[in-house]
């Protein structure tokens, strides 16, 4: 896989843009409307502050853990009654097998160009964390998005809403010294606002349907093919609104907002659409 311990643009201009937004954040806008020294002025400092950490914590979690790889060892069970049908490919029914990393793939599992290997629940290769999105990392990945869009939102507001103060005397004289940060500050948080409000919004609709981007890719031209064909496509991963977000975000609603991936499994194996109605009818049948 890629060193990711290597230099990288895109997370270097990342971890700038944080501290540029935090210290603008703090030091001008916070200060400016209402005094770091006041009790507003204290009570958003530390709640900023409290939101930035988490950015930090999650943005580098995002970065230096590894997305999932294929144990050398795996190999699917053909003689098991309960392996899934969409293990198999639709047109030759061969078993999923990489060429270029020379073993099987488990379900949901792609090879990535760019970190040269296989990735369990591969979403996609994101350059702005210089890694791959996929199964032991996409839930901290996705938290770093939430928290992200609260930071800005929350910069946005202050910044609005300290340029209603009118300036003190000392800052008219010397030539309104803040005006090039605000400037900065404007066309760096109203993009990010935008950008990272549709990414959050994208992966919520993702999480919902228990799908991968790539697997969404994948779905739109099976839909097609199933309409094509007098069929009725569903995404076999598909398992309920809530049951999806327990999934990815975990069975407890008040972790869902932490870090946290302790009830992720293995990655080689997920719960189908297919798995309850195989047991529905074994149960009937019994």
């Amino acid at each position: 896989m890629k060193d990711r311990s290597s230099f990288s643009v895109p997370v270097t201009v990342v971890v700038l843009a944080i501290l540029y937004i935090y210290l603008s954040t703090v030091f001008i806008f916070i200060e400016r409307w209402f005094g770091l020294m006041s009790s507003p002025g204290v009570f958003n400092a530390v709640a900023f502050t409290f939101i930035a950490l988490m950015c930090v914590f999650t943005y580098s979690d995002s970065v230096f853990t590894d997305p999932g790889r294929v144990p050398a060892t795996y190999a699917p069970d053909i003689e098991d009654t309960e392996n899934p049908i969409h293990e198999i490919k639709r047109k030759s029914a061969d078993l999923r097998y990489c060429q270029k990393c020379s073993h099987y793939k488990p379900p949901r599992a792609h090879h990535c160009r760019v970190c040269k290997r296989c990735v369990l629940r591969m979403d996609h290769h994101c350059i702005w964390i210089n890694n791959c999105v996929g199964h032991a990392n996409y839930k901290v990945f996705f938290i770093f998005i939430v928290y992200a869009v609260i930071a800005c939102i929350y910069s946005l507001v202050l910044l609005v809403g300290s340029l209603t103060i009118d300036p003190p005397k000392d800052e008219l004289q010397s030539g309104d010294s803040f005006r090039t940060a605000y400037i900065i500050s404007g066309l760096l948080l109203v993009p990010l606002c935008v950008a990272l409000g549709v990414l959050l919004g994208w992966h919520i609709y993702l999480i919902l349907h228990n799908k991968t981007t790539i697997e969404y890719h994948e779905g739109v031209r099976a839909m097609w093919l199933a309409e094509k064909g007098g069929n009725v496509y569903t995404h076999p991963y598909d398992l309920g609104a809530y049951e999806n977000l327990t999934t990815v975000l975990g069975p407890n609603i008040l972790s869902w907002v932490c870090p946290t991936s302790k009830h992720i499994d293995s990655g080689l194996r997920f719960q189908t659409a297919y798995d309850n109605l195989i047991g529905a009818s074994t149960s009937k049948g019994s």
